[in-house]
C-alpha cells in the first residue's frame, strides 16, 4: 500500500509534517484506496481520476446517496 500511496497520491512530497496531519492525511488515502478496492477498482489513479470527473460517485461508492 505504501508503493499506491507514494506514487499515486505523492505521499513523499507532501509538506505536512508536524503535529496529527501527515497521519490523518494518511488514514484518508487508506480509506480512499481500501474503498476503491472494494468497489472492485484495481486501478487506483483510474479510479481518482473517475471520481474526479462527478462529485456524486465517491460519495455513492461510500453508500452516502
Amino acid at each position: 500500500m505504501h508503493h499506491i500511496r507514494d506514487v499515486t497520491f505523492t505521499e513523499d512530497a507532501s509538506q505536512l509534517r508536524t503535529g496529527n496531519a501527515p497521519r490523518a492525511m494518511a488514514t484518508c488515502r487508506n480509506l480512499a484506496i481500501g474503498a476503491f478496492r472494494l468497489a472492485g477498482i484495481r486501478n487506483i489513479a483510474a479510479g481518482l481520476r473517475q471520481a474526479a470527473r462527478d462529485y456524486t460517485r465517491p460519495l455513492a461508492l461510500l453508500g452516502l446517496t
